[in-house]
């Protein structure tokens, strides 16, 4: 018999009910009434009952926003035991529309890294050759696998490079909690045929790449070198604790070099040891050059 827990959110109006598997397929839904709900038996039952104002689907959960005329604590057992007994009973929660799109089996893990808020997911398959980064869902017009992502209420940040993906948590949750879910989503929205980034993203970022070049090819020999040691030595390392770092500019005057740190890097606690103890240690030594300072523009 399967057995949904309920949970609670930040907005006391909403509350969650959890199942222990995913029940839609990198889908999201959202209802505001019963007539909205057609697709979905489930929530059309549930707008029977009067306090019910919004039935939200997604991932493994079904959340209820509820209006004011009672309290969860007096109802939030009899709307467990209903929505258990729909499904125990064979009841369908979503209807699934044909699958068009082939499964494409994947493996995906999570890694530690040395950012305790940040966990590194691997996918069994190349996503990118350009770091993308995104700081909120505004900027995931190119992602529709981050859009979906930041829809996760404990996702603050999201980086996304070559064959993994890092997701930056607010402090709410904590791994143990919500890592199986996030790797359940990623995996099951690929094997769907969900877009990690999209096209228009990828021919751009070869336009930049080629803008990039044409840049490079303009600056001084001293960041031409830095650049050089930056992507040799020091991504390589970076990007197998799910990070990155990227040369932002030199001020030959006073000996500075400012990187932005992206993804697992940034913010992480360890990040300062490694630009003074590591990259500036390393850009003295292979640039013969103690006054060598490194600073995070993005710090």
């Amino acid at each position: 018999m399967m057995k949904v827990t309920i949970k609670e959110t930040q907005n006391p109006t909403i509350l969650k009910f959890e199942f222990p598997d995913f029940i839609t397929q990198n889908e999201n839904f959202e209802f505001k009434n019963i007539d909205e709900a057609g697709n979905s038996p489930l929530a059309q039952q549930l707008f029977y009952l009067p306090f019910v104002k919004t039935v939200y689907i997604s991932g493994n959960f079904i959340a209820i926003e509820r209006f004011s005329i009672v309290e969860w604590d007096d109802v939030k057992e009899a709307v467990a035991e209903q929505i258990e007994k729909h499904v125990n009973e064979g009841g369908v929660i979503v209807k699934q529309e044909d699958n068009k799109t082939k499964k494409q089996p994947i493996t995906v893990y999570g890694e530690t890294t040395p950012n305790p808020s940040a966990l590194k997911f691997v996918v069994s398959r190349m996503l990118t050759k350009t770091a993308v980064e995104y700081k909120n869902i505004d900027q995931t017009s190119s992602s529709p696998l981050a859009k979906e992502l930041f829809k996760f209420p404990y996702v603050k940040e999201i980086f996304i490079d070559e064959n993994y993906i890092s997701v930056t948590k607010y402090d709410i949750n904590n791994w143990d909690e919500i890592t199986l879910e996030i790797r359940s989503f990623i995996k099951q929205f690929i094997e769907n045929g969900g877009t990690v980034l999209e096209e228009n993203f990828i021919q751009e970022t070869l336009v930049e790449e080629t803008k990039k070049t044409e840049e490079f090819d303009n600056l001084d020999v001293t960041s031409q070198k830095i650049i050089n040691i930056l992507e040799e030595y020091v991504k390589p390392a970076v990007a197998a604790d799910g990070g990155n770092i990227a040369f932002e500019s030199f001020d030959e005057e006073n000996k500075i070099v400012k990187v932005i740190l992206q993804g697992a890097c940034s913010g992480c606690p360890s990040s300062t040891f490694t630009l003074k103890s590591g990259i500036e240690g390393l850009l003295k030594s292979m640039l013969n050059d103690d006054s060598i300072i490194v600073e995070a523009a993005n710090a």
